[in-house]
């Protein structure tokens, strides 16, 4: 066993002073800010904390899990200190609509965290920016023309094509007889989704740079999230002792030499000529950085930032909700075969579902809502207090990074009957009594159901989520039965850690064609 020498035991002690001394610090300029005079409106209800970790101490791996037992105990609006970080965290209905309704413009910025001085788009990312004139043009952009609804429906080939790819990938592993890994499987196909719609091209499977795309913005969220963390440490987190600001920096511009080599290609189609009716969204952005009558001039920094925010918002979580979806319907054997037995009535085995049969599938909308509802895919909405306010009878301070838990709303049992249940029976018209409202929309305008968020700050991108799933998931139900793995009775439902409320291992099962809708009927 090797020993530390004198030196690495003189700089661990320096280090341990030099933290301490800057928490000091921190704790001191933060008492001195507290003398100063202030409302007499109270500050929210805050568990007992310790001294430098604040109440860490409570905080599990899995944080929505964890912040919807504190407010269990100790109220639906409580005040935390993470290490050298605080928030204010709202667990109930009517607190979500007071600050994302009654209060929405004072409540319609986002916070930094810790990776955003890494980022190289900072100031250009329009998930993160503050409410003011170029969030507003970006959004404003996004919906009347990215992800409006001409556009979304000239890509319905895409997502089409990448369905019957997908359903194509699982037939070939149950010839073989070798599992399948849903969760890879469902994460290439809206991988592609978006890829195709960005740059008319796929991310996977293919042999240009594009193929990178995919893995490098998984590793953006795996160090973002780290780095996020790390707030917990308050000044300390600019030095980056383990090293993950420089690797995300590096992902970056590696993300960035590939997007900027595609938008040239882009662009010598523009001024060949040779750019179809069919418009990607590269297309669009460069269009508009091309306009002189635009509103607001976009940079190419503000496109490739845009480009990033669309992957790293619209793949892993449209993919980890389907997953989702297929875990619960593949431990419910009665939900599966109710679902199957709508597809066979309405579809008929010779063909995939499609968009079109959707609005007549109620049982497949009431399963993806009741997903949603479980595992939204955001569990947790994050907002900035703009000024000091009164919320609940409480004071949320200026610049106060408020945490909304969207998965603990959802399962209140003051709203919701059996809670914790997967029951998509609730959202049809024989709904759950404490709802009485079985129309449940996707808009943010019912505060008992946010699984995209709500108002100004509402996902963007819900409707092509939505889009995605229903027939994704309608299609391996409809040509599959699920076998589970040699040992497991039942697909593992855990949480995995973080923000995401992904699941804790990856969904592999052993498909059996049922319906090969390539071909003809397959026995089993």
């Amino acid at each position: 066993m090797a020993i530390a020498s004198s030196n690495d035991v003189f700089y661990y002690f320096l280090f341990l002073v030099w933290f301490l001394t800057a928490l000091l610090v921190h704790s001191l300029v933060k008492a001195w800010f507290k003398l100063k005079p202030r409302s007499k409106i109270p500050l929210p209800p805050s568990p007992p904390s310790l001294p430098f970790l604040g109440h860490l101490h409570l905080i599990g791996s899995v944080l929505p899990k964890s912040l919807q037992g504190l407010a269990c105990k100790h109220g639906s609006l409580m005040r935390l200190r993470l290490g050298a970080s605080s928030c204010v965290v709202a667990s109930s209905a009517s607190i979500a609509r007071e600050m994302l309704k009654t209060q929405e413009l004072n409540f319609s910025s986002r916070p930094e965290f810790g990776s955003s001085e890494h980022f190289i788009y900072r100031g250009s990312r329009f998930i993160m920016a503050p409410y003011g004139d170029y969030w507003r043009f970006m959004k404003k952009l996004t919906m009347t023309r990215l992800l409006a609804v001409p556009q979304l429906e000239r890509f319905l080939y895409v997502r089409e094509e990448e369905v019957e790819r997908l359903v194509g990938s699982v037939i070939e592993s149950a010839r073989r007889g070798t599992a399948s890994d849903l969760s890879k499987e469902l994460t290439t196909f809206t991988n592609n989704v978006i890829c195709r719609m960005v740059m008319s091209t796929r991310c996977s499977g293919t042999a240009n740079g594009a193929k990178d795309i995919h893995k490098l913005v998984k590793t953006c969220l795996k160090l973002a999230g780290k780095l996020s963390a790390g707030d917990v440490l308050g000044p300390l987190r600019w030095l980056d002792f383990s090293g993950n600001g420089k690797k995300l920096e590096a992902t970056l511009w590696e993300f960035n030499r590939i997007v900027e080599q595609v938008m040239n290609e882009h662009e010598e189609k523009l001024v060949s000529g040779s750019v179809t009716e069919r418009k990607d969204l590269m297309d669009i952005l460069l269009e508009t950085h091309n306009d002189p009558t635009a509103e607001m001039k976009i940079t190419r920094k503000d496109m490739k930032s845009f480009i990033l925010d669309l992957f790293m918002a619209g793949t892993d979580t449209s993919s980890t909700a389907m997953q989702w979806a297929m875990a619960e319907l593949i431990n419910r054997p009665e939900a599966f075969r109710k679902l199957r037995d709508e597809i066979n009535s309405v579809v008929g085995p010779t063909r995939l579902v499609r968009e079109s049969d959707v609005p007549n599938l109620p049982y497949l909308r009431a399963v993806i809502k009741e997903t949603l509802r479980l595992h939204p895919s955001a569990p947790i909405i994050l907002r900035e207090c703009g000024e000091d306010c009164s919320v609940d009878g409480c004071l949320v301070e200026a610049k106060s990074r408020v945490l909304v838990n969207v998965y603990a709303i959802m399962r209140d049992p003051e709203i919701w009957t059996d809670p914790d249940e997967f029951v998509p029976e609730r959202f049809l018209e024989s709904s759950d009594e404490k709802i009485g409202e079985h129309q449940m929309e996707f808009k943010g305008q019912n505060f008992r159901y946010l699984p995209f968020g709500s108002g100004r700050r509402g996902c963007a991108g819900a409707s092509l989520a939505m889009l995605m799933m229903h027939p994704a998931v309608g299609s391996l139900v409809q040509c599959f039965d699920w076998k589970m793995m040699e040992g497991e009775e039942a697909v593992d439902m855990s949480l995995g850690p973080g923000f995401g409320a992904e699941m804790a291992k990856p969904l592999v099962c052993y498909p059996i064609v049922h319906v090969n809708p390539f071909g003809h009927v397959m026995r089993k």
